[in-house]
């Protein structure tokens, strides 16, 4: 997997943009950060996660994902080992991360 790739897979859901924050490139949904890339360096990626879909990655493909470090991870940031995951598991945790946080912007604005 290739940081180019991994842009490619993020940009393809819908109204999904790209931005900056810390000097690395993120992705967002509604101005809501659901995945980045390059940190803590360039060979990873990270994408926000429910608990259930991080501690099921993690589990089944430890090479490829595993929570970030503290309170960030507790939160479903899920750092992504790019030399480590194939485009479809990319995929469906990028969607699954996609769908987190869309859901959750969602629910906010029907109050």
């Amino acid at each position: 997997m290739t940081a180019e790739n991994f842009r490619r897979i993020a940009l393809s859901l819908p109204e999904a943009t790209e931005s900056s924050h810390m000097d690395h490139p993120d992705f967002r949904v509604g101005g809501k950060i659901f995945a980045s890339l390059g940190y803590p360096d360039k060979s990873r990626g990270m994408v926000k996660l429910p608990p259930d879909e991080q501690e099921s990655l993690s589990q089944n493909y430890p090479d490829a994902f595993a929570p970030v470090k503290g309170g960030w991870g507790l939160r479903g940031a899920t750092q992504v080992h790019l030399e480590n995951v194939d485009v479809s598991t990319l995929r469906r945790a990028m969607t699954a991360a996609y769908q987190n946080v869309a859901s959750k912007r969602s629910s906010r604005n029907k109050r």
